[in-house]
């Protein structure tokens, strides 16, 4: 039983799982923060675009 413990103790006492955590939850936030932006700037984009496409004349008719 004293190795059980002993390991667990081990298991919690190793910090390099923790930083390899701290690095994805890093990783995941900076993921999530680029598509929020990226969605931003395309719907920008894409309004622009309709400006200039509502500026030209209708040739449809």
């Amino acid at each position: 039983m004293s190795t059980m413990s002993s390991a667990i103790k081990a298991f919690i006492a190793d910090e390099n799982g923790v930083t390899a955590i701290e690095y994805g939850m890093i990783a995941a936030l900076i993921g999530v923060v680029m598509a929020t932006v990226a969605g931003e700037v395309g719907e920008k984009i894409k309004d622009a675009f309709t400006f200039i496409r509502d500026q030209f004349p209708d040739t449809t008719a």
